[in-house]
């Protein structure tokens, strides 16, 4: 059994089969750690006097994405929660090197147009590519 699960979220409804296979191998001892990522480039892209409002939306998006984790937790299961803004597989690694992290379980896509194209995400590939610990990487049907 792992003791410190990562399950990546962008709240995309593959996260939900990510989560599935996360509390599948969690026992009792473990922690899932619901993490979603504010991707600084979609702000940065974003005209000045529109960046405030983008952040905003993207903030939004990231708590109600680690609040469904959360909610589709078992009450007995611990959990954490954890919001970071940065570049997405980036903020992934960097936060498995900070908290232990035993195995991180991630669909095989997000939910943004190019990764949907694509067999591996990208987000998943660079974390497969370049994780310090195991990566679980569940099929996501489209």
């Amino acid at each position: 059994m792992y003791e410190h699960i990562l399950v990546p979220t962008d709240g995309s409804p593959g996260t939900m089969n990510a989560l599935a296979h996360a509390q599948e191998i969690a026992g009792p001892d473990s922690t899932i750690h619901a993490l979603s990522v504010i991707d600084q480039r979609i702000y940065l892209a974003a005209g000045g006097d529109q960046q405030d409002a983008v952040i905003q939306f993207l903030r939004e998006d990231a708590i109600d994405a680690v609040d469904d984790v959360v909610d589709e937790m078992p009450r007995t299961m611990a959990t954490t929660e954890a919001i970071r803004e940065g570049v997405p597989h980036r903020v992934i690694l960097e936060y498995a090197d900070e908290h232990d992290i035993d195995v991180i379980v991630m669909g095989t896509h997000g939910r943004t147009g190019r990764d949907q194209l694509a067999a591996l995400g990208s987000v998943t590939e660079r974390v497969v590519e370049n994780a310090r610990c195991p990566v679980l990487v569940v099929h996501i049907d489209q």
